[in-house]
């Protein structure tokens, strides 16, 4: 028996997003944490109508904010007329509990139910589905006491594409049966997968790696002449994608090298931990890989912070001391950004700290192609 699931999309929902504000870090850092819980949210098809931020050094275990904030968002709920609700951090259940004892009937979503959602929508493969219907059975699992009455209240839209409402302790048992039986699908569709990838030992595979919507799959286009969707959106794409492509290497004019190509899952500041170790098959490419490219949005005021996430994640997952090229993509949005001489200060910068082989590109310009395709082989070598 598959969780029920249901939804209603013509609806566009309103929401507020909450964030907790450590004293220690710099006021930017939540306002650039909730920009991208906005666009989290407007990937999702919300609408943003307020935001409410406070200060402390770790969110109440009671309540995520202190009582004040919350009957301060209660009001903030009435004068916006929202629907929803959305936390940067994941609510433990009790949280979630004590919460609407003040907000009554609006909707609840953490950060994590929100990409789940997100994942949700956009996974179009078996393996990816199954990935993704995985990871929200084992989210739902310890908060079906609160969610069942929650969700009996709602009529779908963001947040509600999780297992349907039945007998909690039926459902208990629905779920761990669901979760046995997806982990076995996943088992028997990742050996499948290892057999495709022995098949392609003739042919150096490199991986695509980076942060969400950092440009990976235009460059893929670019490279491969394939049309893989390519959004302004955070996870646009879900499923690893493997093309062929063949490079000319211009210090030897003739020679022409194949080389399997695989565009990867975006990394996101707090992906949930579930999703991780769901897609941990998925991300078998880039630990299988011959060499990576790692992309960064250039243009972005927190590729640093980016960077760094996407390298533990890396070692996270088991990827050490492989080749690594480092993309910097969206020059031209940079330099729209910026003087032109500050382009040119940045990369000898990067050029002189980096710990590994640097290009700076535009992947829908195609600026350095050129450059960026030698220094892919330069890295095979």
């Amino acid at each position: 028996m598959k969780p029920k699931y249901f939804s209603n999309k013509s609806i566009v929902e309103k929401a507020i997003l909450v964030g907790v504000h450590a004293k220690s870090e710099r006021i930017n850092r939540l306002n650039e944490y909730l920009d991208e819980l906005e666009a989290l949210a407007t990937t999702a098809g919300a609408i943003t109508c307020a935001r409410l931020t406070q200060n402390l050094d770790f969110p109440d275990p009671r309540t995520y904010l202190g009582e004040g904030k919350l009957n301060e968002l209660h009001t903030l709920v009435k004068v916006h007329e929202a629907d929803m609700v959305i936390f940067d951090d994941e609510l433990t259940p009790s949280q979630i509990r004590n919460i609407e004892r003040v907000l009554k009937d609006i909707k609840l979503l953490d950060r994590s139910m929100l990409i789940l959602d997100i994942f949700s929508k956009n996974a179009k493969t078996a393996q990816a589905k199954t990935q993704v219907e995985l990871a929200q059975n084992q989210y739902f699992l310890p908060r079906l006491t609160k969610l069942w009455t929650h969700l009996s209240k709602q009529k779908g839209g963001i947040g509600m594409k999780g297992p349907g409402e039945t007998e909690i302790e039926t459902d208990r048992r629905v779920i761990r049966s669901n979760i046995t039986k997806l982990k076995a699908r996943l088992e028997l569709i990742e050996k499948q997968n290892q057999v495709q990838r022995q098949h392609r030992n003739d042919k150096k595979r490199v991986a695509l790696v980076g942060y969400t919507n950092v440009g990976k799959s235009t460059i893929m286009n670019a490279l491969s002449h394939a049309d893989i969707l390519a959004e302004n959106k955070l996870f646009a794409t879900l499923d690893s994608t493997v093309r062929k492509v063949v490079l000319e290497d211009q210090e030897q004019p003739g020679r022409f090298v194949p080389i399997l190509l695989s565009d990867t899952v975006g990394f996101i500041r707090k992906l949930p931990t579930l999703l991780i170790e769901s897609f941990k098959s998925t991300l078998a490419e880039v630990v299988e890989a011959d060499a990576l490219i790692h992309v960064v949005d250039v243009s972005s005021p927190e590729f640093e912070a980016q960077m760094d996430l996407v390298n533990q994640t890396l070692f996270d997952i088991g990827v050490k001391e492989k080749p690594i090229l480092l993309v910097f993509n969206k020059v031209d949005a940079y330099i729209a950004q910026h003087p032109d001489t500050m382009l040119t200060e940045f990369q000898n910068s990067w050029l002189s700290k980096a710990h590994a082989p640097v290009v700076f590109i535009s992947a829908t310009e195609k600026t350095n192609f050129t450059e960026f395709k030698q220094k892919v082989l330069q890295l095979l070598n």
